[in-house]
């Protein structure tokens, strides 16, 4: 028994597209939801990036799906901001929403006008953007000065339960750093003992809660679209970091795409026109160890591949609905 998320692309797709999709696989027999939250897309063959909160709300209260959004505080965001989202959410559909705070890329935060920090000070910034986040949601007054600042922040409306705040990893390193503050894991889909040592590391550091993982997938009826898809939506995403966080325009990842080859995306997307074969894929997830797989089908339309996999591929894998997520609430306190 796995949960099966469909993973909701702002990137690709547009926002009242994306909403039927989303209810179309719930629909189909996907038991939970995931979303991105960009400013902009990964290349202008993708061309969309709507407004993840907003589009939260709307598939929250038109689906019984679970929702979890990944996200980063410090820059675009301000961390009570990004407080006061997630406890809206969690109030208003209770233990259905968590969300993975990140220390995000240089395209979505330059837009502040700020300096693109470091990777060490963007982890440090991070971690203090969880403390001032977990405070906020638990009811103190908060203020704080360092790499980022608040002055008596406070949070009127508080979730009950607390939503989750997961921490989102694609190195073992830092899967262990976020083990001691974070309410689960996730990552994305890379060969396999990559994926068995950031797991690892997470537990082994004393990491809690549901681990997850996003698989980026491409289907079609034969095996050259299916490719031709993953190359023409995925190319400029498939190089990784440090060029992921730190390129700063959709010219330059379209640039960068340019000399990726369709052998290169099969490296980040599993292909395959064999529906068989894509489920076999899900059951190696599965008996990794992955308690969430949430699938990104990385073409932009939809609804062939919702159909084909809730016909042919959740029925193999048992698909359950998560728990109920969050921790009850301490209301009140430090006022």
């Amino acid at each position: 028994m796995t949960v099966i998320g469909f993973h909701c692309s702002h990137e690709q797709i547009d926002p009242a597209q994306l909403l039927r999709d989303v209810q179309a696989a719930e629909a189909a027999g996907f038991t939970a939801g995931m979303s991105s939250d960009h400013l902009v897309p990964w290349s202008s063959r993708q061309g969309e990036s709507g407004y993840a909160w907003s589009w939260l709300g709307a598939a929250l209260a038109t689906t019984t799906l679970a929702f979890g959004v990944v996200t980063a505080p410090g820059q675009r965001y301000h961390p009570a901001i990004v407080a006061q989202s997630i406890a809206t959410l969690g109030q208003m559909f209770p233990g259905r929403f968590w969300a993975a705070l990140g220390s995000g890329e240089a395209a979505n935060e330059r837009v502040t006008g700020g300096d693109w920090p470091r990777k060490d000070v963007r982890d440090a910034r991070l971690a203090e953007c969880v403390d001032v986040i977990r405070r906020l949601l638990h009811g103190e007054e908060v203020s704080h000065d360092g790499l980022v600042t608040v002055h008596r922040g406070r949070l009127w409306t508080l979730p009950d339960p607390v939503p989750d705040l997961v921490g989102p990893a694609v190195t073992p390193a830092t899967a262990a750093r976020h083990a001691t503050w974070a309410d689960g894991l996730i990552t994305v889909n890379q060969p396999a003992e990559t994926l068995r040592r950031v797991l690892a590391a997470y537990r082994d550091a004393g990491g809690r809660g549901p681990t997850r993982l996003q698989i980026h997938l491409s289907w079609a009826p034969t095996e050259d679209e299916a490719l031709a898809t993953a190359h023409d939506q995925w190319r400029s995403n498939v190089l990784g970091p440090p060029v992921a966080w730190d390129t700063e325009s959709v010219e330059a990842f379209d640039l960068i795409g340019e000399v990726v080859s369709p052998e290169k995306v099969r490296e980040s997307v599993r292909v395959s026109a064999d529906l068989r074969r894509h489920a076999e894929w899900l059951h190696e997830y599965v008996d990794m160890g992955w308690d969430e797989l949430y699938l990104h089908f990385v073409g932009q339309h939809q609804a062939p591949f919702i159909d084909a996999f809730g016909e042919h591929v959740l029925p193999q894998l048992a698909a359950t609905r998560p728990a109920a997520t969050g921790v009850p609430s301490v209301q009140g306190v430090a006022r």
